[in-house]
């Protein structure tokens, strides 16, 4: 190794020892709080290595603080701060832990919402697969259960929503693949099961239109009128909305 080599190594060794958090005596008085403080600033600095380290010496070193339970929390915090695949799971996991050690602290409504909102920030586009939409989906679900009066709960309805629309994209490109391939009775099949399973989908009147043109293209108007009357009825902008109207007056005039 050259000199300059060896000083840059020793230069980058002092720049993280300068820079390592600084911990306290575990015996002196007040360390906890110590701790927490420093964790809670750091974790407001978007500082999420230092937060973890400290709040993660508070949490393994004092069983009995009062902070103990705020502070794991911030463990997941600082996890779900650094926003990659990784911490991501590890934030699932802390949120776990805190649930099993603290089934009934008062912030237990914190730590479902962030498991869910881990798979949230995994899930994939919905041509992928959809394994961490349907986790996402489930843990939100648990959610509303366990916590329905949560202060929470609007963004969770919020990502929850986003989530089922999600899945439901996914079944509803299968569906649209089989109409746009004439293979009318495939996508009612699929069509009419997305009606039933999520009545409040965000794109319906797409649904409902070609679940329509579906049924007309197999000659029956019958059951095609209702979901053009739907999309009329339940849209007052759509891109299918004139479209229906016509449909209807070419269907229903005598």
């Amino acid at each position: 190794m050259t000199l300059f080599a060896l000083a840059a190594v020793l230069a980058s060794i002092a720049a993280c020892s300068s820079t390592a958090p600084k911990m306290p005596d575990l015996g002196s008085a007040e360390a906890d709080k110590y701790l927490f403080d420093r964790g809670t600033q750091a974790l407001k600095d978007h500082n999420w290595l230092a937060a973890r380290e400290y709040l993660k010496r508070l949490v393994d070193s004092y069983p009995s603080s009062p902070y103990r339970q705020d502070g794991k929390l911030g463990i997941g915090d600082s996890y779900i701060g650094a926003n990659t695949t990784e911490s991501k799971i590890l934030a699932a996991n802390e949120f776990r832990e805190f649930l099993q050690f603290f089934p009934t602290s008062p912030r237990a409504d914190y730590a479902q919402y962030n498991i869910a909102v881990c798979h949230y920030r995994q899930m994939l586009s919905p041509q992928r697969d959809q394994t961490e939409t349907k986790e996402t989906i489930k843990q939100f679900e648990l959610f509303f259960e366990r916590y329905p009066d949560s202060k929470l709960r609007p963004d969770a309805e919020k990502l929850y929503r986003d989530a089922r629309d999600r899945l439901d994209d996914s079944s509803y490109q299968v569906a649209y693949f089989y109409y746009r391939y004439k293979l009318y009775g495939g996508a009612i099949n699929r069509f009419v099961e997305l009606v039933q399973t999520d009545p409040q989908y965000t794109r319906r009147d797409a649904l409902y239109f070609y679940l329509a043109e579906a049924f007309h293209a197999m000659k029956q108007d019958a059951q095609a009128v209702p979901f053009f009357d739907r999309v009329v009825k339940e849209f007052v902008q759509s891109a299918y909305l004139e479209k229906a109207k016509l449909r209807l007056q070419e269907l229903t005039v005598k």
